[in-house]
């Protein structure tokens, strides 16, 4: 009996083991950053535009040339919120190093805008709304999850993507990536 729950514990972990390591190479960011697909992720990116809390419009076009890091949050995300303000003092510590941050927000504008006036940003905000989830699900963001970021290159190519809260290691490590 007891070799027997040996080799079943054996061969559970060892499925275990599997699932774990295809797990951690699907959501890595290694994936593919180039190649024609991803040429055409980026383009779309890049052309999109989204309205600004005030209204104005924030076309994404306006920051090539700059590195540029992507935050997608929702305020009903406590990861997201507790990150914004890292970013926010990351974005003004760096902002005169050719870096610019933009949050888009992938939630009702009314929310966003009350969530503002309390907890204002120094970083650009867009209204991504629902459809936010499906660009970030086109930038590598498979589960849809909350808070996800993107770096790009100042060329426009996406050269960064992370799921989950970002750490103040990451964003520095990303300044150093062009």
């Amino acid at each position: 009996m007891n070799r027997r729950n040996m080799l079943y514990g054996g061969v559970a972990a060892a499925a275990a083991l599997a699932g774990a390591g295809a797990a951690w190479w699907k959501f890595q960011p290694h994936a593919t950053l180039n190649g024609p697909s991803a040429k055409a992720v980026s383009d779309a990116f890049w052309a999109a535009s989204f309205d600004s809390p005030d209204g104005k419009p924030l076309a994404m076009a306006s920051f090539r040339g700059k590195l540029l890091l992507v935050n997608f949050w929702a305020t009903w995300c406590p990861p997201c919120v507790e990150e914004l303000p890292l970013l926010d003092f990351f974005y003004q510590e760096n902002k005169d190093k050719n870096l610019q941050v933009v949050g888009l927000a992938v939630d009702q504008p009314s929310a966003v805008r009350t969530w503002l006036q309390t907890r204002p940003l120094n970083f650009p905000v867009g209204m991504a709304g629902l459809g936010g989830t499906e660009l970030s699900k086109s930038l590598g963001n498979t589960s849809g999850s909350l808070p996800f970021t993107v770096v790009f290159s100042p060329a426009g190519a996406l050269l960064h993507r992370k799921i989950g809260k970002v750490t103040p290691e990451e964003l520095v490590q990303w300044t150093h990536l062009v």
